[in-house]
């Protein structure tokens, strides 16, 4: 980033959207800091982060929708019994996120690691191009602008941002693994029920 300013933001945002395990609270604040010691702005910076956000979540819905609903009932129905996965489960999950996609994607977007695996179901699901760009920009938008800011609010003390990250990140992890972990006793629950 340093070398290659705006350029370099957009790619490294770009390589964290397709590979998620790099973080992208790191790019995202050391470019806010960025702003406070060259010629970056702020408004630049966040720009160039969220078109390389933009085409990251591009590439993975296009990866989803080449791994279509048909290729997934295939698998499915050839390999599922191990995952106790059944096609009706798909159905299902098709259902919700026909219902909650379109905000699953916006709020995702503003957490770790989810913000980009979750554009592969949305392209699986065929969600409309044109709202998932739409939503996924929105929060897009809000993550680096939050980000960056904080970035060039506290300058050279950037890295101070990543410690309230690690706190943010593990409050959101848990906060899903609390919901799947009630979605499962859920379905254990009514299939006893049902038995």
């Amino acid at each position: 980033m340093e070398k290659f300013g705006y350029i370099g933001t957009f790619l490294l945002i770009l390589l964290e959207n397709v590979f998620p395990p790099i973080p992208s609270e790191v790019i995202l604040t050391f470019g806010g800091f960025m702003t406070t010691s060259t010629s970056m702005t702020v408004i630049g910076t966040i720009i160039a982060a969220t078109i390389g956000s933009l085409l990251g979540a591009v590439i993975l819905y296009y990866i989803g929708h080449i791994l279509n609903r048909e290729r997934l009932d295939v698998i499915v129905t050839k390999y599922g019994h191990i995952l106790r996965l059944k096609v009706s489960d798909l159905d299902k999950a098709d259902a919700w996120f026909d219902k909650y996609g379109y905000r699953t994607i916006f709020f995702c977007r503003m957490v770790p690691i989810l913000r980009s695996l979750i554009s592969i179901p949305a392209g699986m699901a065929e969600m409309k191009f044109n709202l998932f760009l739409l939503y996924t920009t929105l929060g897009t938008l809000i993550w680096n602008t939050a980000l960056v800011t904080a970035g060039a609010m506290l300058g050279e003390n950037w890295e101070k941002v990543l410690e309230f990250m690690d706190i943010y990140s593990n409050v959101a992890y848990g906060a899903i693994f609390i919901a799947i972990a009630g979605f499962i006793g859920y379905k254990i629950y009514t299939g006893r029920k049902a038995a």
